[in-house]
């Protein structure tokens, strides 16, 4: 089936980062033919189906050009394909399952990177999401390398083609990895070779430049970036913005936390902040990051950034 992209750049699925506020400022920014999709935070599926207002929720009230992929994440075969019936209902242009996630409440559940130790849950996930989906949207994977080693990659990713994945995603650190400096492509592209479906390579991107870097290197179809994102909302693109535009966005982002989700200053402070610690755009930071990661008062926070923005 193909694939509703429309540039090989895609923006990854982060918990607690890619809500539709965020989502939105990201696609708003970077053109169709710079980025080429992006997903929701994964939607936590356990034993029942999800309604199909919960899935709108995470959807989000806007539509662009590039498509925004619902990702589940879910070990329960029945509860994953009436979940994946109702987001085809939802609007969904496309759905993802997430094997990839480390977090302890995913293993726990045998959900996310759990499913890498036996790859006969990776299939049958998606077999389900596929039954559910019933040909009327593509079915792609996100995976890690591997669980506790990279040996088995091979492995997987043909688990989630003979599951019907239409694209697999290969974030290319372990599990027990988790989000370590080093990565190696290498393992990539043993999956590119492993299988006969488009890769999307994942990790160890922090520049415009890898993107096609990795591709390069890997023979992947496509490049996911989750953190370099949050530092550089424009990494799709390759756009150098001012600080006064990064400032901007900032705001923006900011404001649509308090409208839309009602969030507290505190809480509008908090995301902003969490975005700071990665912050690379527009030179808005130097030497002064500390002083912005600690600064006690929301309302001062949003004064220097604004006092910034209003430069020419």
């Amino acid at each position: 089936m193909r694939l509703p992209f429309t540039a090989p750049w895609l923006l990854a699925p982060m918990e607690g980062v890619t809500e539709p506020c965020y989502r939105e400022l990201l696609l708003e920014c970077n053109p169709p033919e710079a980025l080429g999709g992006a997903f929701t935070e994964f939607v936590r599926v356990l034993d029942r189906a999800l309604p199909r207002r919960v899935l709108e929720k995470h959807l989000g009230p806007a539509r662009f050009a590039a498509p925004v992929g619902l990702q589940l994440m879910g070990a329960h075969p029945k509860a994953l394909e009436a979940t994946a019936a109702a987001a085809v209902e939802a609007g969904a242009p496309l759905l993802d399952v997430n094997f990839g996630c480390p977090a302890k409440g995913a293993l726990k559940s045998c959900a996310g990177s759990a499913a890498l130790r036996d790859p006969a849950l990776i299939e049958s996930a998606l077999q389900a999401v596929a039954r559910g989906a019933a040909g009327a949207v593509p079915v792609t994977a996100k995976l890690r390398a591997g669980y506790d080693h990279a040996d088995d990659i091979e492995q997987l990713a043909r688990a989630a083609e003979a599951g019907g994945a239409a694209l697999i995603t290969v974030h290319c650190r372990t599990r027990l990895e988790h989000y370590a400096a080093h990565t190696d492509w290498t393992r990539i592209a043993r999956a590119v070779e492993a299988v006969e479906v488009p890769i999307c390579g994942n990790g160890g991107v922090s520049s415009h430049t890898d993107l096609e870097a990795m591709r390069a290197a890997t023979g992947c179809a496509l490049v996911m970036v989750g953190q370099a994102a949050l530092g550089n909302p424009w990494i799709f693109s390759g756009e150098r913005v001012s600080r006064a535009r990064a400032a901007r966005f900032l705001l923006d982002y900011a404001a649509l936390l308090s409208d839309r989700r009602r969030t507290r200053p505190q809480g509008v402070a908090g995301r902003i902040k969490q975005l700071l610690r990665h912050w690379t755009a527009g030179d808005l930071l130097g030497a002064d990051r500390f002083d912005w990661l600690h600064e006690k008062q929301p309302t001062a926070l949003l004064a220097r950034l604004e006092k910034i923005a209003g430069r020419p």
